[in-house]
């Protein structure tokens, strides 16, 4: 192992050795721990610790940094306190989750350091979001995101790459290639001789180096990240290491040949460094003595300390307020104007006043820059706002989801479009794991709208009309809309774009250049969480929202006979209770409308919470009327029958006739 100091002091040589050690020694006393039995888990890095180390040192204080499970030496570098590393391992409250999740699972804007989820590869988006806003500032910055060599193998790594390639991102993808994905060696992860070959088909540059070799760690990520910051692009750096412990303590090494941990114990990152500091004179044997007894001091004091605090007390009301972020609307006057308006088109004004009024506020999505997307809401946008807020992407929706989570991370709002919402499930880790528990786990917010175009109506068959709001509203973390008319449809848009928790927003193809309706012109907000009172009546009472709103109306306009209250949920998470209680208690029978499947729609759950709160209140049981369990069919007639408005008047009789 060659060191090449170069322009290094002897006390900054000092202070790499210390970055070393301090997380070694932490690590080590944590396997003690482990074998007490006083903790009950431990992803070690040791032999690794050149690559956190190292890297964290080349990076400025102030440019962000996205480690792995394996990187303790990042958090130490950035000079995280050992007490609030330990409180947080141990679930205590003054940790950074509060208790809610483990390990180094966390983000912190103070260090600039954002936490990878179990899933691996989707930190990666997350960091071209924020390497975006910094460009979008003009920042001369980089950032910084690590992943092993056995998350390359996921799709978020190339939809990551490709995203910061084709938007010249100053994104540093390091990859640690300690030869094993759990116990799966690299020649059953991946065929090309180093993963670093694979810059050349992103068309950016890459770097393989010697992951053990502290000053060849920083001074390539030294010199890349000086680049990058004035002329922003990726660079992709693979470090040659290896895992000298098991995958977590418990699977063990018995997988990893004899010989091989032999070879590797040989090139210790912090032994070689050592050798050579005491070649160097920099270090003495009895300095290492002192540094180490001074370490080990200070490890046990804090350790105890944090066994020491109080495990956290739970509070049901407590949990539940953390899981969004708080916010009020702001109060706005009277709309002077308004205009006949489509549903469409109210988006789009919506849309417009939001960017207007939020000149942080970035768009994403396929198609919608000069071609105004696949349903030409946003056409006309570049011309106003530039291409650098309204971008088109690859096809990536994992990708484009993380990359708006990074953007909120680093002080910007983003609305990604989803061409239709049935190609969120290409997404959906993002959406249900990054997005919805972010606040709830690091208090971090997560300012995204993703608009999500769905239903059916117009033969499009499985795969372009689906209902799947109800994939989301198990989700908590999730603000999720259904306007039905236009005047809804502008009011949530902006009041989704001004709250700084994830909200989707399903809006209807059907609805979008068949209904008008006059629109105030002024910005406004429409509450979410607040249903909607559409029609008044005494015999029952309809429960709908999107299109069901429609049919329910057509269905009452031709049939003067039935007395109905017709409600509109408008939101579905949060959801009017209130408004559903007055209603049921009103007339005393329900029904239960919406274009979503019957099994587990999401009127199975206002179904179960009025049978649980409104028993009392009933002449009848809750009825539900929703469309077939089967995938949309494309054919007209088979659609038709498919839909829940062909069962309308069958519920609707059988319910009041009961």
């Amino acid at each position: 192992m060659n060191f090449d100091r170069k322009h290094l002091s002897d006390q900054e040589l000092l202070n790499f050795y210390k970055s070393l050690l301090w997380p070694r020694m932490i690590e080590e006393k944590m396997l003690i721990l482990l074998r007490q039995g006083r903790i009950g888990k431990w992803f070690s890095g040791i032999g690794q610790e050149a690559i956190a180390g190292g890297s964290t040192l080349a990076m400025k204080a102030d440019e962000y940094i996205l480690p792995m499970h394996r990187n303790l030496g990042v958090f130490t570098t950035r000079k995280i306190p050992l007490l609030r590393l330990m409180a947080q391992w141990q679930g205590k409250m003054t940790g950074f989750t509060k208790g809610r999740d483990r390990s180094f699972h966390f983000g912190t804007q103070e260090y600039k350091i954002i936490g990878m989820i179990s899933h691996l590869g989707p930190q990666m988006a997350l960091a071209d979001g924020i390497a975006l806003a910094d460009v979008l500032r003009k920042e001369k910055k980089a950032t910084l995101v690590f992943t092993g060599e056995g998350a390359t193998s996921e799709g978020d790594f190339h939809e990551a790459l490709n995203v910061a390639a084709v938007w010249n991102l100053p994104v540093i993808f390091l990859i640690e290639n300690n030869g094993y994905g759990l116990s799966t060696p690299t020649n059953e992860q991946y065929r090309c001789r180093n993963l670093v070959d694979r810059a050349i088909g992103y068309g950016i540059e890459g770097k393989l180096i010697d992951g053990n070799n502290i000053l060849e760690v920083y001074h390539t990520i030294n010199q890349i990240a000086e680049d990058i910051r004035g002329n922003p692009r990726p660079f992709l750096v693979e470090c040659a290491t290896f895992r000298m412990r098991g995958h977590e303590e418990a699977s063990g090494i018995k997988y990893v040949p004899t010989e091989l941990l032999d070879d590797w114990s040989k090139k210790d990152p912090i032994g070689k460094f050592e050798e050579y500091l005491l070649e160097q004179a920099v270090l003495n044997d009895n300095l290492i003595q002192e540094i180490k007894s001074a370490f080990k001091h200070e490890i046990d004091k804090d350790v105890e300390r944090a066994f020491a605090e109080e495990e956290p007390i739970a509070n049901a009301e407590t949990e539940l307020s953390d899981v969004y972020a708080s916010f009020s609307l702001p109060a706005m006057g009277v709309a002077k104007s308004s205009s006949e308006k489509r549903f469409l088109d109210a988006i789009s004004d919506g849309l417009r006043q939001g960017m207007q009024r939020h000149r942080n506020l970035v768009i994403m999505g396929q198609d919608i820059a000069e071609y105004g997307g696949a349903f030409k809401i946003t056409e006309g946008f570049v011309a106003e706002f530039g291409k650098e807020r309204v971008r088109n992407t690859p096809i990536c929706e994992s990708a484009i989801v993380g990359a708006g989570l990074g953007l909120s991370i680093n002080g910007y709002k983003a609305v990604v479009e989803m061409q239709f919402a049935d190609f969120v499930s290409s997404g959906f880790n993002q959406v249900v794991n990054n997005l919805a528990k972010t606040h709830y786990r690091w208090g971090e917010k997560a300012d995204v709208v993703v608009r999500m175009p769905t239903g059916a109506g117009t033969g499009a068959g499985p795969f372009h009309s689906q209902s799947n709001e109800a994939w989301f509203t198990k989700t908590p973390g999730l603000k999720i809309v259904c306007p039905a008319f236009p005047s809804d449809a502008k009011g949530l848009l902006l009041a989704a774009i001004e709250d700084p928790n994830p909200v989707l927003y399903f809006e209807h193809k059907y609805l979008y250049r068949a209904l008008t309706e006059q629109v105030a012109d002024e910005v406004y907000f429409t509450e979410i969480g607040k249903a909607r009172l559409i029609k008044e009546g005494e015999q029952v009472s309809i429960i709908t929202y999107g299109l069901g709103v429609h049919w329910a109306l057509s269905y009452l306009n031709k049939h003067p006979e039935v007395s109905a209250d017709l409600l509109d949920l408008r939101s579905l998470q949060p959801w009017d209770q209130e408004a559903v209680e007055a209603t049921v208690k009103k007339t005393s029978r329900v029904l239960i409308l919406h274009e979503d499947t019957l099994t587990s729609g999401f009127g199975g759950e206002l179904a179960a919470w009025i049978a649980e709160h409104c028993f009392h209140y009933l002449d009848a049981p809750v009825m539900r009327c929703a469309s077939l369990d089967t995938p949309i069919p494309m054919n007209k007639a088979l659609e038709e029958d498919f839909l829940a408005k062909s069962r309308l008047d069958d519920c609707i009789q059988k319910l009041i006739s009961y």
